[in-house]
């Protein structure tokens, strides 16, 4: 068992894109569906797979270019403790006061060690100033537990 970490920052209206954020459903529309049904569909069958967009889905990061992995840990704890320092280097720019209070983000850190250590994902975010967003993502692999059928991203990224 491996992690993989993601890091997602950018405008909230962005993020709030949250059909580009799912995945295109498995059968296109039916043949003769409304024109604009079928752009859609296209549109998001294009963009969902290629786009640095978080999905709605934490073990989806494992369908996105192998290029957003930013690291790769066989410890839990390690990937826990880089959940930790981002969280650290963001904080500062937190919108709401109390979500950069240190015991608060430590219990994070903690929390999201037990949850990898168990096997799951582990998935985060915060308003920024500007609005913008922090989405911060840590997925197991080999495989994922919840979609144990998609391809691991592990030796395309920077291992640690």
């Amino acid at each position: 068992m491996h992690h993989h970490g993601y890091l997602w920052t950018g405008p909230k209206q962005r993020f709030d894109q949250e059909a580009l954020r799912r995945p295109p459903h498995p059968e296109p529309p039916p043949a003769g569906s409304r024109p604009e049904l079928i752009q859609r569909y296209r549109e998001v069958a294009a963009e969902f797979p290629t786009s640095d967009l978080p999905p709605l889905e934490t073990a989806l990061w494992l369908m996105k270019p192998r290029s957003l992995v930013r690291r790769t840990w066989e410890e839990p704890k390690e990937a826990a403790a880089w959940l930790g320092e981002r969280l650290a280097e963001y904080a500062p720019r937190f919108a709401v006061e109390g979500d950069c209070d240190a015991v608060r983000l430590a219990r994070v850190v903690e929390s999201a060690a037990a949850q990898l250590a168990r096997g799951g994902d582990v998935s985060c975010g915060f308003y920024l100033e500007r609005p913008a967003y922090l989405s911060l993502a840590v997925v197991t692999c080999s495989p994922n537990r919840t979609v144990p059928q998609l391809p691991c991203p592990k030796g395309e990224e920077k291992r640690t």
